[in-house]
């Protein structure tokens, strides 16, 4: 378990030193587990009060991934050997993975995430708080928690809000993921490169001149991932959600959730990604679209805070229910593809059903989260 993330530091010319951190799980595609949520989370805290680190990168040790994801797997596991409600290791995950995003919101420092390769679910949760947020033209961006009876969590609620043309909601209900481009329009990224550019990205970091001040290092960082991406030249993918912005806009603001699965079912979409997306959502778990579609009802003025609060509550009650269970099953473990969904549509949910979903266990006083602020 010692190397599942490597840390080290890069002395720069200035005498000051870069902290880099390196998901270490190839196998599984860098999905996060309890134990690399923890030692991510002592390693940031330590380089952030340690004057002589002045920036964080935050990579993923191969090639396909950056990090796919939570490790839905072992959490699924845990649920059936363990049936208290909420079960403690559910709340043990969940609570330090959002604590660890919110701590990467907020970080000091300036702290690069590169997103090439996938970056899924908990992956994202990293990425998109981050200060400064790469993408490559091998980066492929989704949460596609509705394919295993799970909702758009790890700070979703409060960053695809912040979307144009509710197309953070769109993609939380169909799981359609996102190329290079469209991160950037959907700002979920910030700059460009190339694939094999972290080398030169960390040439330039450690030559910078840290001892101006701090309060310019951000920007400082800014300027060498500007001038590195437009020395990129390989081509970058077209963007899929500029194409469709309109059509995206159109389909969620039909008035309720029944009018868009009326509309994903009956469109023929001539566009391959939305065709893949209607598909996606039509396969995908009815109980978590009802709950995505009232968390954008619920969290459009809530602070980031709030956000996660909400969102620990749903995550337990989600894992308290069968379709997480199920989904999980269908997709990874028995990998049959053919989940039996406890609600197998949208008319057959009762009346309460996804309220239930978002009453918290605890007191507000006794949260795990209380103490953000």
């Amino acid at each position: 378990m010692s190397d599942i993330v490597l840390f080290e530091e890069r002395a720069t010319a200035s005498g000051h030193r870069i902290g880099l951190a390196t998901l270490n799980a190839a196998k599984s595609l860098n999905a996060l587990t309890l134990e690399m949520i923890r030692r991510l989370q002592a390693q940031l805290t330590a380089w952030e009060t340690d004057a002589g680190v002045v920036a964080v990168l935050l990579c993923g040790a191969c090639d396909k991934a950056f990090c796919a994801g939570g490790d839905v797997r072992s959490l699924r596991s845990a649920l059936l050997d363990d049936e208290r409600t909420p079960n403690p290791h559910a709340v043990a995950f969940f609570s330090e993975e959002y604590r660890l995003d919110y701590h990467i919101h907020r970080y000091c420092k300036p702290l690069i995430v590169w997103g090439g390769g996938i970056v899924m679910g908990g992956g994202l949760g990293l990425m998109a708080g981050a200060s400064h947020r790469v993408a490559t033209p091998s980066t492929r961006i989704a949460m596609p928690e509705i394919t295993i009876g799970l909702y758009p969590d790890v700070a979703g609620s409060w960053f695809l809000q912040r979307m144009p043309a509710k197309l953070g909601l769109f993609l939380g209900l169909t799981g359609a993921p996102l190329n290079a481009h469209d991160a950037v329009l959907c700002n979920l990224a910030d700059h460009l490169l190339a694939e094999d550019g972290q080398d030169a990205l960390l040439q330039g970091l450690a030559q910078a001149d840290w001892s101006q001040p701090a309060v310019r290092h951000h920007g400082m960082v800014s300027t060498l991932l500007s001038a590195l991406a437009e020395s990129c030249l390989e081509p970058m993918p077209e963007a899929n959600t500029a194409r469709n912005l309109l059509t995206v806009q159109r389909l969620m603001n039909k008035g309720d959730l029944d009018a868009v699965a009326a509309a994903l079912a009956g469109t023929a979409f001539e566009d391959s990604w939305l065709a893949a997306a209607a598909r996606n959502f039509a396969l995908g778990c009815p109980s978590s679209a009802a709950v995505t579609w009232e968390i954008f009802q619920r969290a459009r003025h809530l602070s980031l805070v709030d956000a996660l609060r909400m969102e620990l509550a749903l995550s337990v009650n989600f894992c308290a229910r069968p379709d997480f269970r199920e989904g999980v099953r269908a997709l990874l473990v028995d990998k049959d593809r053919t989940p039996h969904w406890h609600y197998p549509t949208l008319a057959a949910i009762p009346q309460g059903w996804v309220e239930s979903h978002f009453i918290s266990p605890w007191a507000a006083t006794q949260h795990p989260l209380a103490d953000l602020k």
